[in-house]
């Protein structure tokens, strides 16, 4: 497999998919960018698995065929984002492994687990989404040494999957799967049914979970001055495009009952803009 065309492919998957990601990732130098649109691309694939169509034993089945694949990654591959993949492995210095962690969190979906407690929860987001954090801390790198860099990497990662699960709370209970823990729910008077009802409660429950998020973030966001600028931009772009959409959901609650809240092109390319000066919105 040509290794240009496989990168390619990746970076086609990327920019067509990573509606919010790619503003962050187009401001790496080239070898980066090439490196994280093919961490994309597999977790992509992964994700589709997880959202397809296939019987559940099936998709369980796919996903367990993934992960080893990836944990056996070699030279020689035919598809293009394994080739891609598989470079990566041998370029960069990212735990190829975490991706395992990935797989079990889209099993999670599958099976439709549900979360009792925050720390529950915690244990599914650092799955699906500290485990990306730190295989992209392995493209970027570090300008000096952190051994709390794959810690603030996987924080950041759980920040903006609790982003995610406020913005998709009406999609994800329309398709059974029920995020925000029950101890949570009981706080404030909400059952489940209450994630497609406006009101008071859910209001309250919001501006809760966004808290915790903003807490996550202010944890994460100290992973920036370790890395290099133009790595340091990547991230606080993606970065800020969630936590603007947080701020949003947290101004109206109600709006994510409704449909999925975003931001528009251009609001992601001005905040990728500032996060390229050094400014975090």
């Amino acid at each position: 497999m040509d290794l240009t065309e496989a990168y390619r492919e990746c970076e086609r998957i990327t920019w067509a998919q990573a509606r919010n990601f790619a503003y962050g990732i187009r401001l790496l130098p080239p070898p980066k960018r090439r490196g994280l649109a093919a961490i994309y691309a597999f977790a992509r694939r992964i994700d589709d698995i997880g959202d397809g169509t296939l019987p559940d034993e099936q998709k369980i089945a796919a996903l367990a065929d993934a992960r080893r694949v990836v944990l056996n990654l070699t030279a020689r591959q035919t598809d293009p984002v394994l080739a891609a993949l598989a470079d990566v492995a041998e370029t960069f210095p990212v735990p190829i492994e975490a991706f395992a962690e990935l797989i079990e969190g889209c099993i999670a979906d599958v099976r439709g687990t549900s979360y009792p407690t925050f720390e529950d929860l915690l244990y599914y987001c650092r799955c699906v989404a500290g485990s990306i954090g730190r295989l992209s801390l392995g493209i970027f790198g570090t300008r000096r040494p952190s051994s709390d860099a794959p810690r603030l990497a996987d924080s950041l990662g759980v920040a903006l999957q609790l982003t995610n699960i406020l913005r998709d709370v009406r999609e994800d209970y329309q398709r059974g799967r029920v995020y925000l823990p029950a101890e949570d729910l009981a706080k404030f008077d909400c059952d489940p049914d209450a994630l497609t009802t406006e009101g008071p409660q859910f209001t309250k429950l919001v501006d809760f979970e966004a808290e915790r998020a903003r807490d996550w973030y202010a944890t994460g966001l100290r992973l920036l001055p370790v890395l290099d600028r133009r790595s340091a931009a990547c991230t606080g772009a993606m970065a800020g495009i969630y936590r603007r959409l947080l701020d949003r959901i947290a101004a109206e609650p109600a709006a994510v009952l409704r449909g999925r809240v975003s931001l528009s092109p251009g609001e992601k390319a001005a905040v990728a803009v500032r996060a390229l000066a050094g400014r975090i919105s």
